[in-house]
């Protein structure tokens, strides 16, 4: 499975990024700043916005499921779920969970992606 940074692991390089020091025109140093200043970006969104994306797509869940629980364990359901055959890989509902909870992520993560729009549109 893929696993993001989170938001912590995020948080920790960043703060180790910004206690290095550099020469003056350390081209390393620059790109590795841009790196932290997106870093700085994804961690306002997240804290802006994670909250309310995980509460919908576990709501998902729930209907996709037919049970309760935190996000974690409901999507670790799921993945077992389409292991055995109960939810099939093409079922409606799945693609819609999946086409949302994709979308969501990229406006964390790319919020600048050019495809977002249309697909917000078509959602």
């Amino acid at each position: 499975m893929i696993r993001h940074p989170t938001a912590a692991e995020l948080t920790t390089a960043v703060a180790a990024f910004d206690e290095e020091t550099a020469a003056p025109g350390d081209a390393r140093h620059a790109f590795l700043a841009r790196v932290a200043d997106n870093a700085r970006a994804i961690l306002e969104r997240e804290a802006r916005d994670g909250e309310r994306i995980e509460t919908e797509a576990r709501a998902r869940l729930e209907g996709l499921l037919a049970e309760t629980g935190d996000f974690a364990t409901l999507n670790a359901n799921l993945c077992q779920a389409l292991r055995t055959g109960r939810i099939a890989p093409l079922d409606p509902a799945l693609l819609a969970h999946l086409r949302a909870t994709a979308i969501a992520q990229i406006a964390i993560d790319q919020p600048t992606y050019g495809g977002l729009r249309a697909l917000l549109e078509n959602s």
